[in-house]
């Protein structure tokens, strides 16, 4: 029994360790998307290892009522699909600021994000895009959201170098 548990954890970190696909040192562009008003963020990628990174994005919202903007930091992990396409899942956090125009209200907010996506990476210029999900929580925005989660759906298109 022992072999057999033995066995099946080495091949799970085969499996992995053969999906790792390198990805660039570094990743420049924007993340366009929509968490109930959030819409461009300028996104910066960091390539920690052959297939970890961290990710670092300032959205900003400018609506008819609220303008805000949030700096969010992920810890993300890579795994090659099949020749360019990756999917990655990642986890992290981060603060903003918002101000109400119509009440003159503002306030802060902290929030805990996971992320999980795919993307492409073009074989023979360096652009990269995704398509991911980030599921966020947040902390001390009553006033800002009322149901405290924000399902951010974006696309990203990102320079590498």
């Amino acid at each position: 029994m022992k072999k057999i548990i033995l066995s099946a954890f080495m091949l799970i970190g085969l499996a992995f360790s053969s999906q790792a696909q390198e990805i660039s040192k570094n990743a420049l562009g924007l993340r366009l998307g929509d968490s109930d008003g959030f819409g461009g963020e300028i996104s910066y990628q960091r390539g920690l290892s052959d297939n970890n990174r961290l990710e670092l994005d300032l959205g900003w919202r400018n609506s008819r009522n609220v303008d805000a903007f949030k700096l969010t930091g992920l810890y993300q992990w890579v795994w090659n699909i099949d020749g360019g396409f990756n999917w990655y899942a990642g986890v992290g956090g981060g603060v903003g600021s918002w101000n109400h125009k119509d009440f003159d209200n503002n306030g802060t907010f902290v929030f805990v994000a996971g992320d999980l996506g795919i993307e492409y990476n073009f074989p023979e210029v360096p652009i990269l895009l995704s398509l991911d999900i980030r599921p966020e929580l947040y902390f001390n925005s009553d006033d800002f959201r009322n149901d405290n989660f924000g399902p951010d759906i974006a696309l990203g298109i990102r320079f590498q170098f």
